[in-house]
């Protein structure tokens, strides 16, 4: 029974999560509030694994929140889940978008939905921050945030230092 309930909550978010791997973020946070299957303090920890390992954010913190509800199993059942919408989706739309490409109830469907995956992010942005508070963790930003302004480097720098900040900081119990 708990696979098919992971099934059908992560293929509702896959069919209802539009702009990102971030924008799963709120349906992710419903369920651990609801099924209670991790925690918020994990599903933010699974974010931050998903954001520096190869691949889709969705898509790993789908077989992250799938493992820890139900093991391998699980990890297996909720990424096939929360791929299959977009799988189906891409294969219908690029069958008919030829088709509609000039329609302007199309383009205007379009342009709606970059505002509202906007909000969706900058929703999710807010919780994150408010949920793992730590006067460290700002003070790192701070800094890291000031270094980008003045040096432009690659993103993958300051998420390194950030997750070697992170761990010096665990391992020394500062967090």
């Amino acid at each position: 029974m708990i696979y098919l309930q992971l099934f059908l909550e992560f293929f509702h978010i896959g069919l209802f999560s539009f702009g990102g791997g971030y924008a799963t973020l709120p349906f992710l946070y419903h369920i651990a509030e609801v099924q209670q299957w991790y925690t918020a303090k994990q599903l933010t920890d699974m974010v931050a694994v998903s954001s520096i390992t190869p691949g889709p954010v969705g898509v790993n913190v789908a077989t992250f929140a799938g493992f820890t509800t139900s093991g391998i199993l699980g990890s297996l059942v909720a990424t096939t889940a929360v791929v299959l919408p977009s799988y189906v989706l891409v294969i219908v739309v690029s069958k008919l978008l030829e088709k509609f490409r000039e329609n302007k109830y199309v383009q205007a469907a379009i342009y709606g939905l970059k505002p509202a995956g906007c909000g969706l992010l900058a929703a999710v942005a807010f919780r994150m921050f408010a949920e793992s508070f730590s006067i460290l963790g700002t003070v790192i930003f701070l800094i890291l945030l000031y270094i980008s302004f003045k040096s432009k480097r690659d993103p993958l720098f300051y998420l390194g230092v950030s997750a070697l900040t992170g761990l010096v900081a665990g391992f020394f119990h500062l967090t």
